[in-house]
């Protein structure tokens, strides 16, 4: 069915590319159908669903909408959902209680605590995936309304399909800015030429060429659906070597079966601005704002210290599809230990795993040291730690966000963190070479942490 797809969607999205208009609506564009005032975003919405109305339905089963993924036999915990409304990671550390600040990146409006009604279609803001003036903006403590004074109407007659500009204000910006938390997702890629990535620069893709849609569920798989192991999209899907060979090397081509086309092709991550790597909250609250001399921030009195690098090389880790997270509430066995906030399934014997890059985060956040659990702090908002530099107060009100009792004593804990690197493909000259990963003085692959006794090439075991 993707490939199928893609016969077309990559045509279409060149289309787009050069600038070609759609219309609606009897061939007439969304200019000449819309009529405002409007003085709600959702009176754009209520619009929009007068002649789209099919949409509202499939959008509110989405994982955008939901931030979660479908219910899942979860081993300790049961049948759940997992995604980006339960999961802790080490940059702002979870959603619960800090609703209103996170949810400026929500495609909804009004989500501001735990009382948001899912089922309002009202509240499903379609302007942030498909206008295209580029002068939307949503406050960034507004539990997603749109920031004031801007002109609704220009963008509800402006819309049409989504691009990387609309994906990008929210996926590019992860963590609080431009290539924070992802590294091989930043605001370069708007302007990308080939030599940054090969898709987007080379050939002008939109985001929606290889993460495919169909009734609003967009393919891919952030978080949650690396915990369910589904919703993956894959460079086979276009480039099938079994249709017709990729490579004249058959040497090259043996690697296949068992390394990732990514890790060959994206030699480096961050190779334009810089990705944060290391955090450390407990240094929070101690002293003013600091920045080096490239006038990247490196202490925030709010958030601690920071660690920065650019043009990085990727870790490479064994993945078979799915992931084990961290939940809240897991006891941690031993506190002298790094928490992995997720463990990737997969290694040599796995015959369905292959190596894939990833940026590791590294970070020293909160934790209950008599519960032996990580905290979710409230960060955000009244009484939260960003107003009172009080750890003891933000910790308490943020578990009681999630029921989870604290005891009053906290410390801190080293944490780590596995983000895949699927963007910033490099052009097939740049790729990596058979010296890089193999021979003497190779180092880019830990073979050793992949479970063989030495460089395959030299010492056998699992051909590559």
């Amino acid at each position: 069915m993707i490939k199928t797809i893609r016969t077309w969607i990559i045509p279409l999205v060149a289309l787009v590319a050069m600038g070609m208009t759609f219309v609606g609506g009897g061939g007439k564009s969304h200019s000449d159908i819309i009529q405002g005032p409007f003085e709600r975003p959702q009176d754009v919405t209520k619009r929009c669903l007068e002649c789209h109305e099919d949409v509202a339905d499939d959008f509110i089963h989405t994982r955008h909408w939901n931030w979660s993924g479908d219910a899942f036999d979860v081993p300790g915990h049961g049948l759940m959902k997992i995604g980006k409304i339960n999961l802790i990671n080490n940059y702002c550390i979870a959603f619960p209680s800090n609703y209103a600040r996170c949810t400026s990146c929500h495609p909804g409006y009004g989500w501001k605590d735990g009382s948001f009604d899912f089922s309002n279609t009202e509240n499903i803001d379609c302007l942030v995936c498909h206008e295209q003036t580029g002068k939307y903006k949503k406050t960034p403590t507004g539990a997603g309304m749109p920031a004031a004074g801007t002109d609704l109407l220009a963008s509800a007659k402006s819309v049409g399909p989504t691009t990387k500009t609309n994906c990008g204000a929210c996926h590019f910006n992860g963590g609080g800015g431009t290539g924070i938390k992802h590294g091989d997702m930043d605001s370069s890629l708007l302007s990308a030429d080939k030599n940054l990535d090969v898709h987007m620069g080379g050939l002008g893709f939109e985001c929606t060429a290889c993460h495919t849609t169909v009734s609003h569920k967009i393919s891919g798989a952030s978080h949650g659906s690396m915990a369910e192991g589904v919703n993956h999209i894959s460079c086979a899907d276009c480039h099938d070597n079994d249709q017709k060979p990729i490579h004249k090397n058959a040497k090259i081509t043996a690697h296949l079966d068992h390394v990732a086309c990514e890790t060959c092709h994206i030699p480096a991550f961050a190779r334009k601005m810089p990705t944060k790597i290391y955090w450390d909250w407990s240094t929070a609250g101690m002293k003013e704002n600091e920045k080096g001399a490239d006038g990247l921030e490196t202490y925030s009195k709010m958030k601690g210290d920071f660690k920065w690098a650019s043009n990085v090389i990727p870790d490479y880790q064994w993945y078979s599809g799915s992931a084990a997270y961290y939940l809240p509430g897991d006891k941690l066995d031993d506190t002298s230990d790094v928490v992995l906030l997720n463990r990737l399934n997969g290694n040599l014997n796995d015959s369905k795993a292959k190596i894939y890059p990833f940026k590791v985060m590294e970070g020293r956040q909160i934790y209950d040291t008599e519960n032996r659990y990580m905290i979710i702090p409230k960060l955000f908002g009244e009484g939260g730690y960003w107003k009172t530099y009080d750890w003891n107060a933000a910790s308490q009100l943020g578990m009681k966000e999630v029921d989870l009792d604290y005891s009053g004593s906290f410390g801190f804990i080293e944490t780590r963190m596995f983000w895949p690197i699927n963007h910033m493909v490099a052009p097939k000259e740049n790729a990596l070479k058979c010296e890089d990963c193999h021979g003497p003085g190779a180092n880019r692959l830990n073979w050793k942490a992949l479970g063989y006794k030495g460089d395959p090439a030299n010492y056998g075991g699992r051909k590559l």
